[in-house]
């Protein structure tokens, strides 16, 4: 078991590989099904064939509550409890092709912020070659686990903790993905990415109230900010619960 001070670390392994269920079967376990929300991302302009292919392998209904699970894969948000979301699948795609973009894959060690229920951590552990995954709600925390039993990840470590403190304990890390906006980028993440790497996330720009995605990039030089499209995001916080 990992663990520092503030974070407690659950790893989902088994020996051997990734062992991901078949994408087989009826109703929302078709492959057919899957295949048709790809579909609509490449209309939506995603283009990156690993995202495509990796939000393909994974069955989103299984990481939503049984009354919506009719809406698994419209491309909307859903509620998981808490007053928090699961991304629409857009979103999911759009930031972890740019978290890719112009990266050899896998991509090395990656930290998201807040797991939730857990969907877009299953989805980057097929991009990545390891990924830490920070939740402070512990009832998130839970559900999460659950969720992601069925599939049994090797290269997923599951943390509960502060999300705004990073997982000094895994850095240097080659990506930071946040599922949280706050008004600015802690700069415990910024410390805890390795040179080359880059930070994807929601972001408060110009004190105008709303949010970007924000993409900060590690140089030897020092850190360069891009600001993108205007997102939703639940609000960052410090500490647990």
């Amino acid at each position: 078991m990992v663990s520092t001070k503030n974070v407690a670390a659950t790893s989902l392994k088994q020996s051997g590989g990734v062992a991901f269920s078949s994408p087989s079967g009826l109703g929302l376990d078709s492959s057919a099904v899957r295949a048709a929300m790809v579909r609509k991302l490449a209309a939506q302009g995603i283009a990156s064939e690993a995202v495509l292919q990796a939000m393909g392998e994974v069955e989103r209904h299984r990481f939503v509550d049984s009354a919506l699970v009719n809406q698994a894969y419209e491309d909307t948000s859903l509620p998981i409890g808490l007053g928090q979301t699961i991304s629409k699948p857009n979103v999911v795609a759009r930031m972890l092709e740019l978290l890719l973009e112009g990266q050899a894959l896998p991509l090395g060690r990656v930290l998201e912020i807040g797991t939730g229920c857990g969907y877009q951590a299953a989805v980057l552990s097929r991009l990545c070659k390891e990924v830490y995954s920070v939740e402070r709600l512990q009832g998130l925390h839970d559900k999460a686990k659950a969720n992601l039993r069925h599939f049994r990840i090797p290269n997923l470590h599951l943390l509960f903790g502060d999300g705004m403190l990073g997982f000094p304990t895994g850095a240097p890390y080659a990506g930071i993905v946040s599922a949280a906006g706050g008004d600015a980028v802690p700069q415990a993440w910024i410390d805890q990415l390795a040179v080359g790497g880059r930070i994807v996330a929601p972001t408060s720009v110009g004190g105008r109230g709303g949010q970007n995605l924000v993409i900060l990039e590690k140089t030897p030089h020092g850190v360069a900010e891009t600001v993108l499209e205007a997102v939703q995001f639940v609000p960052l916080k410090s500490g647990i619960g």
